[in-house]
């Protein structure tokens, strides 16, 4: 019995032994001295739209990178969050949105915002990029479209020609402006350029508010143009020419670099689609594409 006892108590002091120098390797949340500082990346890629992606692929809208945003401020040894940017611009509410959240985050907790552009901020991309601090693009990136655009299709002669006549009632003489399957008016195109124009001067005074004495006095700067980013360092839309891995490993060479990922909706994680709205998904996402040649 007693050796017995004995045999337990030593395999018991063998397990406690192991268990201890097993914890001893591995440091404790708050003492750990290696641990790096943090640079957090958050992807903005695609067309700004409301509506949400059923895959959430190629749609940006605040509900969508909400998530990933608050997480990428929330790193306890953050140094910088770096926004990496390939979008052709969309709907301005959402851009407008974004902005303003990326600014509350940055400024509650006192970190500096980098935006990256890959291939193109545009329009709204670039609206996006302006909620940076500094903006940097590679040399074959294009930016700018600093802009406000609608586009449609009138059907009014095509319904004549197979005979269906056009039913619409209303209440409110302007509630049918633009109707794409009545006769275009007048007055309807010079109410749109009104809040062209509007959205445009808008668009135009947060450029200037972000980007403020480093922005040139060239005539084509808010026309719509966009550039490659040499011209667009010149025009001081960015601050330098360089791509993210590149500049964060100048400006935080002891920091590491980790992506901050938004929750992905039930159909994503689930990898099922609607595949309906999959492809009038696609189809418009590659039409907003199409226009930069990309």
């Amino acid at each position: 019995m007693n050796a017995q006892r004995s045999g337990l108590t030593a395999e018991v002091g063998r397990k406690v032994g192991r268990a201890e120098k097993l914890a001893s390797r591995i440091p404790m949340i708050g003492d750990r001295a290696d641990r790096k500082d943090v640079v957090a990346v958050v992807r903005l890629h695609g067309v700004i739209n409301p509506q949400p992606s059923p895959l959430a692929r190629g749609v940006i809208n605040l509900a969508a990178v909400e998530s990933a945003l608050t997480r990428a401020f929330s790193h306890d040894r953050l140094k910088a969050v770096a926004l990496q940017i390939n979008s052709p611009g969309g709907a301005p509410t959402q851009s407008g949105l974004i902005a303003e959240r990326i600014r509350q985050l940055a400024d509650k907790h006192d970190k500096p915002v980098i935006a990256f552009a890959e291939d193109l901020a545009a329009s709204g991309g670039y609206w996006l990029a302006c909620a940076a601090d500094e903006i940097y693009a590679h040399r074959t990136s294009m930016v700018g479209s600093i802009g406000v655009i609608t586009g449609g299709f009138g059907f009014a002669n095509l319904l004549e020609r197979f005979g269906i006549e056009r039913r619409l009632y209303t209440a409110g003489e302007n509630k049918s402006r633009l109707d794409p399957f009545s006769p275009e008016k007048a007055e309807d195109v010079e109410w749109l350029h009104k809040l062209h124009n509007e959205l445009h001067d808008m668009f135009v005074g947060w450029v200037k508010e972000r980007r403020g004495d480093r922005l040139t006095a060239d005539k084509d700067l808010f026309t719509g143009d966009i550039w490659l980013g040499a011209r667009a360092l010149e025009l001081g839309l960015i601050d330098g020419l360089g791509n993210l891995r590149t500049v964060i490993g100048e400006r935080f060479p002891d920091a590491e670099i980790v992506f901050a990922e938004p929750k992905k909706p039930l159909l994503a994680r689930l990898g099922v689609g609607a595949p309906a709205a999959a492809l009038f998904e696609a189809a418009v996402n590659r039409a907003t594409w199409a226009r930069f040649g990309l």
